[in-house]
């Protein structure tokens, strides 16, 4: 039985360097921790700092700011994960090329007549 090979690297491809793609992806964890601490703490301040005239006011204040900072943090995940991705993409461009298998086109040097 023949073996099938399914990945056929390019003959005489040379890889590109790996770039500020690394960079990235190596700062994300810190960023993705930062930006998840940096609103609990707003948070946990606002509990100290902010002053209503009546408690159901300075309930609604709190609350309100709370979901400002959970809307902060859910951005912040969302640029990450994006930032993720894209770092992602360009890593895997940058890999190897690929030799997919043949396939002959009839018109692709001469057009039918």
């Amino acid at each position: 039985m023949a073996q099938v090979a399914w990945l056929n690297k390019l003959p005489g491809y040379q890889r590109t360097p790996y770039g500020f793609e690394w960079v990235l992806l190596r700062r994300m964890p810190k960023v993705a921790v930062a930006g998840t601490l940096f609103p609990a703490l707003l948070s946990g301040a606002a509990r100290f700092f902010m002053t209503a005239s009546s408690s159901a006011e300075l309930a609604r204040r709190i609350q309100w700011f709370d979901f400002v900072m959970i809307g902060l943090v859910v951005f912040v995940w969302m640029l990450v994960l994006t930032v993720v991705m894209g770092c992602v993409v360009v890593w895997l461009m940058k890999g190897p090329a690929y030799v997919a298998d043949p396939y002959e086109v009839s018109h692709s040097d001469e057009p039918k007549r």
